[in-house]
């Protein structure tokens, strides 16, 4: 078995929208967290367009495709859902039951989220504060998908000005390997 092994599940951003599978999340974090830890496995559970609900569905055959238990699921959800004006309701209590399950398993998350543009913000406001106050009930690590500065530059999405380009999800990985390093070596001393 792989170690650690890392299931990454979400959205577009980890599926990788318009990526090569090799400049996708998933696998440019695996490469970094590989220089330390040559056995590290993170396996793409990603999908475009997914909401939190369809996360919710696909998360038990997620977990039963994998050979052992993952020692850390990032989750990465919501621009979907604030864009398809899913009830901010229903995304709370669909991401709920994705941490529930992830806790009822033993998988430590780290839940991931993306500030909107300045010219989004009335229309997400009611769902800014879902993922900070869930993982707090829950006791989980949230940190930001993008490093400050990389969203809203024309340099860093691809043709269809949304998605991220193989240069941002790099700039991604690069932030967020220190966090996954971090959450590993604690529960691993757990």
């Amino acid at each position: 078995m792989p170690h650690p092994l890392i299931l990454a599940i979400g959205d577009s951003l980890v599926a990788g929208y318009g990526l090569s599978a090799a400049d996708a999340f998933p696998a440019q974090l695996e490469r970094r967290l590989r220089v330390g830890r040559p056995a590290a496995c993170v396996i793409n559970a990603g999908r475009s367009g997914d909401t939190a609900a369809d996360v919710l569905r696909r998360l038990p055959g997620a977990l039963t495709s994998l050979a052992a238990r993952p020692d850390l699921a990032i989750v990465q959800v919501g621009p979907n859902d604030a864009l398809r004006q899913v009830p901010p309701s229903a995304v709370r209590a669909s991401l709920d039951a994705v941490l529930d399950e992830l806790g009822r398993c033993g998988v430590p998350v780290l839940l991931t989220t993306v500030a909107p543009p300045a010219i989004l913000q009335d229309r997400i406001r009611p769902y800014l504060a879902i993922h900070d106050a869930l993982a707090k009930q829950h006791g989980t690590a949230v940190a930001p998908f993008f490093p400050a500065g990389i969203l809203g530059r024309p340099d860093m999405v691809l043709a269809d000005r949304m998605h991220p380009n193989a240069a941002a999800i790099g700039l991604v990985a690069d932030a967020l390997a220190p966090v996954v390093e971090r959450l590993l070596a604690q529960h691993a001393d757990a």
